[in-house]
């Protein structure tokens, strides 16, 4: 029931348009838009592509396990979708796997998608991808997590408007875009506190440096993620 659920999940997600573009379409032409022309003074020692590939391996996650997850559970909770699923022999539990299993199958289609458009661009990725695999798995719970947490509290329209402000604050101040070099050192250290600066830096310290596991990030995603599942888990309202 469970993976016939996510299958449905993962369905639903892909024939939906404007889920489409915030997904896969957007993180593409980002992609292409700034790995090719200088829109930003300096990313650093080595190719553009490398810097913004890992970057953007880290919006990929944030715009379907947050922001796609909020507001389609916010709507779902609105129009009485989950109160109708309760009455179902799948257990809620279950559902929640189910959306998960969702998730990290599209995160699986836009990062091999991107990754075909990076090494197209000549990006050249080093290190461990298990580690790459770790920091995706790690940040996929921390914003479901918080996605869950904002749509099951708010109503639908404030997810909405919400959960794409925080997208785009997050694309500007957490190294997906801009260095966070370019920031003041007061700023930095609590931009670097953030978990899509967490998984950014780590998935550069990894596809980029060569790291073997980049720990520091590890832990500042594991106890985002282990924070926004306990308070989600608590305050989540199904109807």
């Amino acid at each position: 029931m469970i993976l016939a659920q996510a299958a449905h999940e993962v369905r639903l997600m892909l024939r939906n348009p404007e889920q489409l573009l915030l997904t896969i379409v957007i993180p593409a032409l980002m992609m292409v838009l700034f790995s090719g022309e200088s829109l930003v003074a300096t990313t650093g020692p080595g190719k553009r592509i490398d810097f913004y590939a890992p970057g953007l391996f880290g919006a990929a996650v944030l715009s379907t396990a947050f922001t796609g997850l909020a507001i389609a559970t916010g709507f779902e909770r609105r129009y009485g979708v989950l109160k109708r699923m309760g009455a179902t022999p799948l257990p809620r539990w279950g559902l929640i796997v189910a959306k998960a299993l969702c998730v990290l199958c599209v995160e699986v289609i836009q990062i091999a998608l991107l990754s075909a458009i990076a090494l197209a661009m000549g990006w050249k990725p080093h290190g461990n991808p298990l580690a790459v695999a770790l920091l995706i798995v790690l940040a996929t719970g921390t914003f479901a997590g918080l996605a869950m947490l904002m749509a099951g509290t708010l109503r639908a329209e404030a997810t909405l408007g919400l959960a794409n402000f925080v997208f785009l604050l997050l694309l500007a101040g957490g190294g997906v875009i801009i260095p966070l070099s370019k920031f003041p050192s007061g700023v930095r250290h609590v931009l670097d506190a953030l978990p899509i600066s967490a998984l950014t830096n780590g998935l550069r310290d990894v596809l980029q440096h060569g790291a073997t596991l980049p720990w520091a990030n590890v832990g500042i995603l594991a106890a985002w993620a282990v924070a926004a599942i306990a308070v989600a888990a608590r305050t989540f309202k199904w109807e």
